[in-house]
């Protein structure tokens, strides 16, 4: 099977995680990214069976709309019995690396709002130890060089990401050459950093369910 192959057979796994608890009255999470996407699609045949989505970026918002599905602000649902988004790695534990896409700082926010994270992805991005993925870090414009040169006190290689700026407004620090043996005290250790809005380890707040697409089919973690 092909990576995009692998992608929709967990966006379709992931909808029958989700269809048995969907209500006419369900606001759901939905994230950023291609396997996102895929859900998106899948999640346009049952857009009559619950009530809306809240969008982790305004890609994601914009996509919803175009299948016919309301969009929802965070502010005014509350708690979201789910969700789902995509990962760019994920550890044995569930941690993960997100913010390819730059979308890590609300994909954070809907995240903690949520009873339950389903992550679904492809084999290729479970991992042993997080860090071969350059971990992003948003950070406020006029503080981009001073949280780069706190980063390289951790260890890490920050580039700039040129030409990105964040649906909140802000720029992101790629972090390479960063191995993360404890993703926990490294996720809080670089949220301290003055200027950084979060970073792309989601470890204090991980997975709960992970719909992995393998050769032998999707698994469930």
């Amino acid at each position: 099977m092909t990576q995009d192959e692998l992608k929709d057979a967990v966006a379709a796994a992931a909808i029958d995680e989700i269809r048995p608890r969907l209500e006419r009255d369900t606001i759901l999470g939905v994230g950023t990214g291609s396997t996102a996407n895929l859900f998106i699609d899948r999640l346009a045949e049952l857009r009559h069976e619950f009530q809306g989505a809240v969008a982790s970026s305004e890609a994601t918002a914009k996509r919803l709309r175009q299948h016919g599905i309301e969009v929802f602000e965070l502010n005014s649902t509350g708690t979201l019995p789910f969700y789902i988004d995509g990962a760019d790695e994920i550890d044995l534990e569930l941690r993960m690396i997100k913010g390819g896409g730059a979308a890590l700082t609300r994909e954070k926010i809907v995240a903690a709002c949520a009873e339950r994270f389903i992550c679904i992805a492809d084999a290729s991005k479970r991992v042993a130890t997080l860090g071969g993925f350059p971990l992003p870090v948003e950070v406020i414009p006029m503080a981009r060089s001073y949280v780069a040169r706190e980063l390289v006190k951790l260890g890490a290689d920050p580039v700039y990401r040129e030409g990105v700026v964040t649906d909140n407004g802000n720029q992101i620090i790629d972090c390479y050459e960063l191995m993360i043996e404890d993703p926990l005290a490294m996720e809080a250790r670089i949220n301290a950093i003055v200027g950084v809005v979060t970073n792309g380890l989601f470890a204090a707040r991980g997975a709960d369910v992970l719909l992995l697409g393998t050769e032998d089919g999707v698994k469930r973690f």
